[in-house]
């Protein structure tokens, strides 16, 4: 092999190496973030990626119904629309007794 051909391999390698990193931590990123969409339950509470939070009173098949504040406004999402929850902790009165 010729120093050009062995340098041509090198970076060849080094490339393949930074596609699959970055292709594993996007597979990783996107898993971890179908499971928390799929974990939400009633009482959650939600962001939406639109910034809107609220606890979840309904929840269907590929959709949930948030309720916004005092008002009790009631929106439905779907689910690929939730940007975080926040787990509603019915343990914590329970740690009391």
């Amino acid at each position: 092999m010729t120093p050009e051909m062995l340098q041509i391999v090198f970076m060849l390698v080094i490339l393949g190496g930074m596609f699959f990193f970055m292709y594993r931590s996007q597979k990783k990123q996107q898993k971890k973030e179908t499971e928390m969409r799929n974990s939400i339950e009633i009482g959650d509470e939600v962001t939406t990626i639109g910034g809107i939070v609220g606890r979840v009173v309904a929840l269907k098949e590929g959709t949930f119904v948030l309720e916004t504040g005092s008002d009790r406004v009631k929106i439905r999402f779907r689910r690929t629309a939730i940007g975080s929850v926040n787990k509603l902790d019915m343990d914590a009165g329970s740690e009391n007794k």
